[in-house]
């Protein structure tokens, strides 16, 4: 039975104000937080939506010292879960409740990167700060100011990321693997973020004018917003009071361009469509559209023609709030939600700043003659749209409260490209052993698979997904899956790379666009969807170590509650000479373990097929933070009924410090298990763990554990095997259990 979404809690910071109440009375009297830009320290003169604090006036409202080791990013994060945390009245600590953080971010610690970067390549005076620059990181940092969360998780998707990370925190509380999740996004303003915008020539140099028809791009803005949500039946329990009710969601990919949406709105249509019908609503029961409206070109026509093809000639009133906030980008979907839930409870719709004149290709014009104090309407449900690169579109639907079986999933086929053969499973009898400490991927002849066009305009990790996903796809007899679902842990780095480089070394000006473009977390995902043109659920996992994990609990969830029939789960990663020094710096790698490049795809299915590996049996995770005491951990079920486990995949791999912790636990919680491993032969990295996923179904497809795959060199190979438990866990902080059994 599905279970009722119900919002308890939401706090915001922006341009318009720091909390709720400013940010209310800042749309009712039409005022907008659009300035020439100040904090920033850059050379263009451009408006934006910053937010009045500096970081150092943001560490003191939270009690932070002065030598605090954190980012812009997850500042404004913290001052908006609090206030969330606040308004639904969350205990800390928070006793027996299970609650989630899920935060979509792009940026991440890129405005400390980007200050530090000479330091972290010349002298080690800033190596903290390399621990930051991850999206996840900036995530954990809200989560450890907290410490009550015992799952945390990051996703990005470009600008619809915090409404993907709402979506993906109705997917827990549906699923029941949480009792409360605060979802939502943040993000700041950068050097990096300001001169990728203006690179593609889409900063407009006056304030924006979204759904006009002299629109001239947009401009940028910053900030965080945080939705507390739980069922309406954990609500009861604690009494407490309902906002709304999330009543419809949905993602689709236009699988069209890497940046552009498509001229007549397909997936944006798509988008809404299902969100309204998941909702059980007609277009004609929307009361308001809160449209992404950015005020560039490309999208606003694009979006206004979705909406006219979804509402036909009874549009409702629409209206793009980023004239008053600015586009802030991974953090556009929490704050628009917010804007639309205060426009729900205090029935008003907002205003289309710096509208003139109509679109001529479109039969509406948005809603923008209002009087200032804007008059009173009942508003019941309103439809939020969040649109990213790569063709990502989410719609969130939030209404007034609403009156009030597990399937099986097989892991239907793998491919990797890897230290090994790429796409092969050749390593199981003669695997490759890797001398040297920092090895790149043993790439295939690409010509084979790509045309000369293809072959020089993407990068090698983009080659590496797209042909393991192909031949996964292929395999299985699947062209277009249901949903598309990337962990990746550090996304593109050599375009990142790239572009920050190019930027600090040679000025803010002349920058390539393409390099910007595919820095983007989720490029990985939206190419696979344009190859495949795939339309639907296409979203990118990015929480450092458990990255990959992240992606693969996304469609699990999807697939029992089923919503989807398959699901093409990736695992990314490449490792540049600069990132891995940087992590070297960190240590994260050591003299005793070498690093790795991941590309690895597997599809799930609710079907078993003539050639499944494995069947999937369950996913559990969590987020501990710095307690180090572990036996709770024997609390998940399958853990319990342990006994016929034939052996724990673990991330053992050379790292002295990283094994000891894997050691110690596995000791505690799987005394006579054997314990096997795989990074010894796949190398470290952050989506590393899905080669032991891979590494466990293919033993259990072919019935038998080789004797190198042991922890032990004292075992021989193992047959007739029947269940492989694979642990992993990242800095002993997060840890996830995938249970696979054969077929």
């Amino acid at each position: 039975m599905r279970q009722e979404i119900v919002i308890t809690g939401m706090g915001i910071i922006s341009a318009l104000g720091n909390n709720r109440e400013n940010t209310l009375i800042a749309l009712r009297e039409q005022r907008s937080g659009i300035a020439p830009v100040a904090r920033l320290q850059t050379i263009h003169s451009l408006p934006v939506g910053e937010v009045k604090y500096t970081d150092a006036e943001m560490m003191r409202l939270l009690h932070l010292p002065e030598t605090a080791v954190t980012t812009r990013t997850s500042l404004l994060g913290t001052i908006a879960v609090e206030e969330a945390l606040r308004q639904a009245n969350i205990p800390n600590p928070a006793g027996a409740l299970r609650i989630a953080l899920i935060s979509g971010t792009t940026v991440g610690g890129m405005d400390r990167s980007e200050r530090y970067y000479f330091d972290f390549l010349t002298n080690d005076t800033q190596n903290d700060y390399l621990f930051t620059h991850n999206c996840g990181a900036c995530t954990e940092l809200i989560a450890d100011h907290f410490g009550i969360f015992s799952f945390v998780d990051t996703v990005s998707t470009a600008c619809s990321s915090a409404a993907n990370a709402i979506m993906t925190g109705a997917q827990l509380l549906g699923s029941g693997r949480a009792d409360i999740v605060v979802a939502g996004g943040s993000e700041c303003l950068t050097q990096f973020h300001l001169n990728g915008f203006n690179a593609l020539m889409i900063l407009d140099p006056e304030p924006c004018k979204p759904f006009d028809a002299n629109r001239a791009g947009l401009n940028l803005g910053e900030g965080a917003a945080y939705l507390v949500m739980e069922t309406k039946r954990n609500a009861e329990k604690r009494q407490a009071k309902p906002l709304c009710g999330l009543s419809g969601y949905a993602n689709t990919c236009d699988a069209f361009h890497q940046t552009a949406s498509s001229p007549e709105g397909d997936g944006a249509c798509r988008a809404m469509r299902h969100a309204l019908a998941f909702a059980g609503l007609l277009p004609e029961d929307v009361d308001y559209i809160n449209a992404h409206g950015t005020g560039t070109q490309n999208n606003d026509l694009s979006e206004g023609k979705a909406i006219e093809r979804v509402f036909g000639k009874n549009i409702p009133p629409v209206s793009s709030t980023k004239a008053f906030t600015g586009h802030a980008t991974s953090a556009a979907g929490g704050i628009e939600a917010v804007i639309s839930i205060l426009a729900l409870l205090h029935n008003f719709i907002p205003v289309n700043l710096n509208f003139q004149h109509q679109i001529e290709e479109l039969n509406f014009e948005p809603y923008s003659r209002q009087t200032p104090g804007n008059v009173r309407r009942p508003v019941n449900h309103v439809l939020s749209n969040s649109f990213g690169f790569g063709g990502n579109n989410t719609s969130l639907v939030f209404s007034k409260i609403p009156e009030c079986g597990r399937n099986k999933i097989y892991l239907s086929s793998a491919k990797q490209i890897s230290v090994q053969p790429p796409l092969t499973d050749s390593w199981m009898d003669a695997p490759i052993h890797c001398q040297d400490r920092y090895v790149r991927a043993v790439d295939p002849d690409y010509r084979q698979y790509f045309s000369p066009n293809e072959a020089r305009r993407y990068g090698k990790i983009l080659k590496r997904a797209l042909l393991v996903s192909r031949r996964t796809l292929d395999e299985a007899g699947i062209q277009n899956p249901d949903a598309i679902i990337t962990g990746t842990g550090f996304g593109c780095v050599e375009n990142t790379g790239l572009f920050l480089n190019a930027m600090l070394r040679e000025g803010e000006k002349f920058l390539q666009p393409t390099h910007f473009m595919q820095s983007t977390h989720n490029t990985i995902g939206s190419l696979i969807a344009i190859d495949r043109q795939s339309y639907g659920y296409n979203s990118t996992c990015l929480h450092k170590g458990i990255s990959f994990e992240c992606a693969l609990l996304d469609a699990y969830i999807q697939l029992n509650n089923k919503q989807i029939q398959t699901a093409l789960v990736g695992a990314h990663d490449e490792m540049t000479p600069n990132y891995y020094r940087f992590l070297r710096q960190t240590g994260y790698f050591d003299d005793c373990c070498f690093s790795g490049e991941t590309a690895v795809a597997m599809l799930l299915s609710a079907e078993k097929g003539d050639k499944t590996l494995c069947l999937l049996e369950e996913i559990e995770m969590v987020y501990t933070g710095n307690i180090t005491e572990y036996q709770f951990l024997n609390d998940f079920r399958f853990l319990k009924e342990s006994d016929e486990i034939d052996a724990v995949m673990t991330g053992i791999g050379g790292n002295r410090a990283n094994d000891a912790v894997y050691r110690d636990i596995c000791s505690a919680l799987f005394p006579n298990k054997k314990l096997l491993r795989y990074k010894h032969l796949f190398g470290e990295s952050y989506t590393a763990p899905a080669f032991g996923v891979y590494a466990a179904a293919i033993c259990l497809l072919q019935q038998r554990i080789p004797a190198h795959l042991f922890t032990d060199p004292g075992n021989g190979e193992q047959k007739g095997i029947k269940k492989i438990l694979c642990y992993s866990q990242f800095e002993g902080k997060t840890h996830s259990f995938i249970l696979l059994s054969s077929c």
